[in-house]
């Protein structure tokens, strides 16, 4: 017997499904499913983790949407008389032209046919792009089974023929049981449509949840989403397009809708077990889809005398290669030999890697938001390490003067995109995201999704208001979990083991009052209470997805139509796209990820050369203060750094007072001191500058670049060329030696 589940809800299907993609994979793996579909309803927020899971486990992924289908997805205006039918409609990516077609109906169901929170689409719709799509009768939801129910067998089957014109021999009947008594009706007419039309049929189970125990947190899932308590009493027959009977909920008719074994779906379809054995001709007919691709970047266009090469990819180097050296001639006036060199080897890199158009886009976009007033930061992170960078304006700090390394940027053993934060003030980060906008087009700019997900607390609050626990109880609950780390979950607070390597003492450092009250908590869950009922359900469903967001940063910036290439989204609190991928995923789907960050300090500070000029008649030029001036030294001893972006903290004041800074390599070293870990070597550093203390080396060769930090090996910087003069690394290796240095995950030592 083969069978493989075709219709899976994850925890993408907003608050309306429960089963985790790990989860359902393992259990898939160990029952011997060869392959897994997602159907999330009307979304693929969750298909590239679902088809990278896959990948994990063994288990071929086949991706698909449950789609909301309706008679025109235009139609905005309903009454009580003429209300939104929507019909649910399961359709799978065949091949790649399939899968395109997919992105394309879901992306146009949010952008067309939105309508309060359902994405809608329409027949008009699926004739256009039904090309390389497999579609089914689907569930009691769907239109075939709807027509016969309320219009009776022969509306049903021309109904039914509608779709088998348009999909032939990509279509299917589909057959579920959950016990429900409509559904049996429905099942035998279907039958009967099969034989008469010689359609082929599959059965499956309209799984919400992994297992059949997980149906009561689904039920408070759906209620969460519902805003109604779990004593309400539920009206399990309820059409989704019907007015909720008063007094009553929305329920699933039972404990039914989970991912079922090979042995317990033959014990439901036995007697049918062509329908069981047919899943495996979709497996076979649907590609395994290649999500990852390599990033696609817009076509900027440079003017003809530098087109001298048949590849667009080389000409744009050429161009950044002149604006380069035109740069370098205005930020140096005389090119040092030095300096020549670190720009061809940084060209060279770039040249190798195929990267210059991304920094001819980011070069644009940051001159034309100077050149429109916006206040633009000179440069954070890794890219401050780019002479290019420096010398076409993208950032105003001069790598060369403070050391610092362009391989921590980009790494020529190693090809991943550049990654430049740019700053704007915060009203000048939408005029320039409205340029991007004119420039590439509405259709190839987004912003990225964010999901919100059900945390700890959340989750118990969550399931404490629909399980009616007293909120002074609920919060009492929440008190009890620890503050530390900012990611812990339940699953370590309820079930790790608190003594041992592993145990919670040692991984998450808690002791004293924390285990008492993790301790208070896990006795509290193996008690016969509301509040038990409360962590138990929590357990399960803690990092359901709420809902979506927006990432505070992130743009994307497509070659072309961004529909063309990954699934998108639309928000009431946005007036762009939204890509239904999130941020950590976004690049490796194809698409160049941008972070435009809006910083009130430039606000701040723009506002204050406006009044300057105004109160003063002086005009003020940034870039050119001096870094040696002693007043401003001054304040920064007497801790006066208040609204001074890194500096504005109590704890940095406090240090500002002890170490009474008197240069500019002071400020930067104590900015990168000041975070968990390094904080510690502070006081060392305070007293070795002031001579309480002596300045040592390891060995004598390490002075050349620790004598700037007093010995102390603060920046990431400086252990690179360390490795490189001391242990004769390449530029490459020892970016990998240095990266540990500031990985928020903790150290990965590789080689």
């Amino acid at each position: 017997m083969h069978f493989s589940h075709l219709h899976c809800h994850t925890k993408f299907s907003l608050l309306d499904g429960a089963a985790d993609i790990g989860g359902m994979f393992k259990k898939a793996k160990a029952d011997g499913h060869s392959a897994v579909a997602i159907t999330d309803h009307g979304n693929m927020f969750g298909v590239f983790k679902f088809v990278a899971e896959a990948g994990k486990h063994g288990v071929k992924p086949i991706v698909g949407c449950e789609f909301y289908v309706v008679q025109d997805r235009h139609e905005k205006k309903f009454t009580k008389e003429k209300k939104d039918v929507r019909y649910h409609q399961l359709m799978l990516a065949k091949n790649e032209i399939g899968y395109r077609n997919l992105v394309k109906l879901c992306s146009l169901g949010f952008i067309e046919g939105m309508y309060g929170k359902y994405p809608r689409i329409d027949k008009t719709l699926i004739e256009q792009y039904h090309e390389g799509l497999i579609a089914t009768t689907c569930c009691i939801g769907a239109s075939v089974p709807k027509t016969i129910l309320r219009k009776g067998e022969e509306e049903g089957e021309k109904e039914f023929l509608w779709w088998l014109n348009i999909f032939g021999e990509d279509f299917y009947v589909e057959l579920q049981d959950h016990e429900i008594p409509d559904q049996k009706r429905v099942n035998e007419v279907l039958l009967k449509f099969a034989r008469k039309h010689n359609v082929k049929i599959i059965v499956s189970n309209d799984s919400h949840y992994v297992d059949q125990q997980d149906a009561n947190a689904h039920d408070i899932l759906l209620c969460v989403n519902t805003g109604e308590k779990q004593s309400t009493p539920s009206a399990k027959d309820f059409s989704d397009d019907e007015a909720m009977p008063r007094g009553s909920r929305f329920a699933f008719y039972n404990d039914q809708f989970y991912f079922k074994t090979k042995a317990e779906m033959l014990n439901v379809w036995g007697h049918i077990p062509e329908g069981l054995d047919n899943t495996q001709e979709i497996v076979d007919k649907c590609f395994e889809p290649k999500l990852k691709k390599d990033i696609l970047l817009p076509n900027f266009p440079i003017p003809d005398e530098f087109k001298v090469h048949a590849d667009d990819t080389l000409n744009q180097w050429e161009y950044l290669r002149h604006l380069t050296f035109e740069g370098a001639r205005q930020r140096y006036e005389t090119i040092s030999p030095e300096a020549e060199e670190r720009l061809n080897f940084e060209l060279h890199t770039i040249k190798t890697m195929g990267f210059a158009g991304y920094f001819l886009i980011v070069m644009d976009f940051i001159k034309a938001g100077r050149d429109i007033g916006v206040f633009v930061g000179p440069g954070r992170g890794s890219a401050a390490g780019s002479a290019v960078a420096y010398c076409i304006g993208i950032t105003n700090i001069d790598p060369i003067k403070y050391n610092l390394l362009f391989e921590r940027f980009l790494n020529p053993d190693r090809k991943s995109m550049p990654d430049i934060d740019t700053d704007f003030d915060d009203a000048g980060r939408q005029k320039v995201i409205d340029y991007v906008v004119d420039k590439y087009g509405r259709n190839q700019v987004a912003q990225i999704v964010s999901y919100t997900g059900m945390k700890a607390k959340s989750a118990i609050k969550d399931v404490g208001r629909v399980l009616d626990l007293p909120l002074d109880e609920t919060n009492l609950l929440t008190k009890l979990i620890p503050e530390k780390p900012l990611d812990l979950n339940l699953q370590r607070v309820l079930l790790a083991p608190i003594d041992g390597p592993g145990g919670v003492k040692d991984k998450e450092g808690w002791g004293g009052e924390e285990i008492q009250n993790i301790q208070k908590l896990r006795d509290t869950m193996k008690s016969n209470t509301v509040a038990g009922k409360v962590l138990t359900e929590a357990l399960k469903l803690e990092g359901s997805v709420r809902g979506t967001g927006i990432h505070a940063a992130g743009i994307i910036i497509a070659p072309k139509d961004l529909t063309d290439i990954i699934p998108v989204c639309t928000s009431k609190d946005s007036d762009w796209f939204i890509t239904q991928f999130e941020g950590k995923v976004i690049e490796d789907a194809g698409v160049i990820k941008m972070d435009f960050l809006g910083l009130s300090t430039l606000t701040i500070l723009k506002n204050a050369l406006a009044l300057i000029k105004q109160n003063h008649n002086r005009e003020i030029d940034l870039d050119s203060l001096p870094l040696d001036d002693a007043k401003t030294y001054e304040l920064f001893q007497r801790g006066e750094t208040y609204a001074i972006f890194q500096y504005e903290s109590p704890g940095m004041q406090k240090y500002m007072k002890e170490l009474k800074p008197t240069r500019f390599e002071d400020l930067i070293a104590m900015n990168a001191l000041y975070r968990p870990g390094p904080i510690q070597y502070i006081p060392e550093f305070i007293d070795r500058k002031h001579g309480r203390k002596p300045v040592v080396y390891d060995l004598p060769e390490m002075e050349e670049y620790l004598a700037d930090t007093y010995g102390i090996t603060v920046y990431q910087e400086q252990v690179m060329l360390l490795s490189q003069k001391l242990a004769g690394f390449s530029k490459g290796d020892a970016t990998y030696c240095g990266r540990p240095w500031v990985r928020k995950t903790g150290p990965r030592w590789t080689r």
